[in-house]
């Protein structure tokens, strides 16, 4: 692969961002890629935005994805896909969770999201939590579920993933994990 694959991850503190950055980052290591990650998760322990930049090719110089240039954008929170619409461009995937989570002062959520996400991301896959939550008993593993997604448009084996994702999450959750995993795979 020469061209750098650009994949962008949003969402709210307690979420699983950064894990699931880490989980992505690791796997593309695992396949043998050059890999570079920058995230920011100041505020993310009260309900703050959280966001990682994920890199990946022969050789990747930079962390920081250009404005315009991400591949995927996958939001774990749906009003967190439009406050990073700018590094989409019109062949970008967006993978959005449908979970919304009130910012902190705001009493009401925006009731013309949905319609926004559609304008800006006319290749999106939308994931209802409510599903999630069924099929996996959790919402904590949403970001998983996210992870499995996405791998259906990368070009990364699946042991990299399973290697990534047994390194990664906490001692007693691999099964679970694998399962949401599995779920995401199957559902794009």
């Amino acid at each position: 692969m020469s061209k750098i694959k650009n994949v962008l991850m949003v969402g709210v503190g307690g979420q699983g961002i950064i894990l699931s950055s880490d989980i992505f980052a690791q796997a593309a290591l695992n396949a043998g890629f050059d890999v570079k990650k920058s995230e920011i998760h100041g505020m993310s322990q009260r309900g703050g935005s959280v966001f990682s930049h994920i890199r990946f090719g022969e050789k990747v110089f930079s962390p920081v994805i250009p404005k315009g240039e991400a591949d995927i954008i996958v939001a774990a929170e749906e009003m967190e896909i439009l406050r990073w619409a700018a590094y989409a461009s019109s062949d970008t995937k967006a993978v959005i969770s449908q979970h919304r989570i009130l910012p902190t002062g705001v009493e009401t959520y925006p009731e013309d999201i949905r319609p926004a996400i559609d304008k800006h991301f006319a290749d999106n896959i939308k994931v209802d939590v409510e599903m999630v939550k069924e099929k996996t008993g959790n919402m904590k593993f949403l970001n998983v579920v996210l992870m499995g997604i996405i791998s259906n448009f990368l070009d990364l084996p699946h042991d990299a993933w399973q290697n990534a994702i047994n390194d990664l999450v906490p001692k007693g959750t691999y099964d679970k994990n694998m399962e949401a995993f599995a779920l995401g795979k199957s559902l794009a």
